[in-house]
């Protein structure tokens, strides 16, 4: 956790488009922006909690979102209300677009679990991405999402993951 500021916290809503249609907005704090990575902090936006069977968000989660204007993917490191590291949730995404106090992004629908410990890595949403016909619509788009997925996972598997969020 970086350390307290005497700086006013920066707040931004996150927009998650899916399919055209925005699924959730919601404040997060902004915590650095490089002019490539954007980094924000956010508490567990959904309603209540969501169990995956392998991780479960709920209320007094806090989840440190790393976007990147140029990669396809979003960084999600989540912590139970303690700061236990529960692992880091990835959206495969368009690269993320800063609007007026809004970062949008596009989730593609291919997502990448890693646990805390490394020993739990997991392709999630493979039915899903085949379903939303973008290999058919956007072939180039759904290329970079397949690439963008597999470097995750190479990077999750070999222990390149943590260099990438420093």
């Amino acid at each position: 956790m970086p350390a307290i500021s005497s700086e006013p916290t920066i707040w931004w809503e996150v927009v998650l488009v899916k399919a055209g249609r925005t699924k959730i907005r919601y404040p997060a704090a902004l915590v650095q922006d490089d002019g490539t990575r954007i980094t924000v902090r956010a508490p567990w936006a959904g309603s209540g909690v969501r169990d995956f069977g392998f991780v479960r968000f709920e209320p007094g989660d806090v989840f440190t979102e790393y976007y990147w204007r140029d990669r396809w993917y979003a960084v999600k490191e989540v912590r139970a209300a303690d700061g236990t590291l529960k692992g880091w949730y990835c959206d495969i995404t368009r690269p993320a677009v800063r609007g007026d106090g809004e970062l949008v992004v596009e989730d593609l629908d291919l997502d990448l679990w890693r646990s805390a410990d490394g020993s739990d890595v997991r392709r999630l949403d493979e039915d899903e991405f085949a379903e939303s016909g973008l290999t058919r619509t956007d072939p180039e788009a759904a290329s970079a999402a397949v690439a963008a997925l597999g470097e995750l996972e190479t990077l999750a598997r070999t222990g390149g993951f943590e260099a990438l969020l420093a």
